[in-house]
């Protein structure tokens, strides 16, 4: 009896601290990005956006590129499914499809700030320094307290400091 109640007191102290074993998933995934969803009989748009962009968050571009893909699927013109594709395709490199969601959404949100940082950054991912610094300096002008456009600045800063070498340089490896 007395050790059924220790045991119960330890449950009850392991459920109360911040760190429950409910955050651990058996895969590298966090709990929230594996949570079952089998239940579910319809997934609005807004589902996948959460999806999405909880994929994004942890850096599983991959997952978060479908899950904006099928949010897309439900509503084809909506900003934030767009801008969540784009992204994703950017982190994959798959710069062809990252641009077909640009050219949709630039009449949509095209004087935003949130579009000009995210198409600069995708230039800066294809090594157009030129052409991400125009978009990040149109962000700057909308506003220049903002944290990620000055994340943006400092990482373009920094990416004009790698060197350059002609295409003779690597022959003899």
């Amino acid at each position: 009896m007395r050790a059924i109640l220790l045991c119960s007191v330890f449950l009850g102290l392991a459920a109360c601290t911040e760190n429950s074993l409910g955050n651990l998933s058996s895969t590298s995934d966090g709990a929230a990005s594996v949570a079952d969803t089998s239940n579910v009989a319809y997934y609005p748009d807004d589902q996948y956006i959460v999806s999405g962009k909880t994929q994004f968050a942890e850096g599983n571009y991959g997952k978060s590129f479908t899950a904006f893909k099928k949010a897309l699927d439900v509503q084809p013109k909506d900003p934030q499914a767009l801008l969540g594709y784009a992204a994703s395709a950017d982190m994959l490199r798959r710069f062809d499809q990252a641009d077909a969601a640009y050219r949709t959404l630039q009449p949509m949100i095209g004087n935003r700030i949130e579009f000009h940082n995210n198409y600069g950054y995708s230039l800066l991912l294809r090594g157009d320094l030129k052409g991400a610094r125009k978009h990040f300096l149109i962000a700057y002008e909308m506003d220049p307290a903002n944290p990620i456009t000055a994340n943006n600045l400092q990482m373009l800063r920094n990416s004009v400091n790698y060197p350059k070498r002609s295409a003779g340089d690597l022959q003899g490896i």
